[in-house]
């Protein structure tokens, strides 16, 4: 089994919307760092798994999309608490439409809201 890891960091915030969420009910910032993780039993014509570049490229807008942002406002924590499960969950959503996920058979991002915790989340590519 081939894998190829590819991270970022980027400050984002959000606030918690559980019932009696303490301090992470207000709005506050984090240090994300999101690992995008491709895995597959081959390599493409060029021997690639994944093209780091293209790899790049998508991390690029996402983390534009993401740097600086509320979570809470962006569509897709719409009426959702933006959980950093939830954060691991939705950059795939859209990290997958970036990236060109022919060889791959599966992805996991983690995303880790400090340095100790983190969420993942994997998905099948097949």
């Amino acid at each position: 089994m081939y894998r190829l890891s590819v991270s970022r960091e980027f400050v984002a915030q959000h606030f918690l919307t559980v019932p009696d969420p303490g301090p992470e009910g207000e709005v506050h910032s984090h240090r994300f760092e999101v690992a995008v993780r491709f895995a597959g039993p081959s390599l493409n014509e060029y021997g690639y798994l994944v093209d780091i570049d293209a790899v790049h490229e998508a991390l690029d807008a996402l983390e534009t999309r993401y740097r600086d942002a509320l979570l809470n406002d962006l569509p897709e924590f719409e009426g959702l608490n933006p959980s950093v499960e939830r954060f691991a969950r939705r950059f795939g959503d859209r990290f997958v439409e970036r990236v060109p996920t022919e060889t791959p058979t599966g992805l996991t991002v983690r995303m880790w809201e400090d340095d100790d915790a983190w969420a993942s989340h994997e998905r099948s590519l097949e």
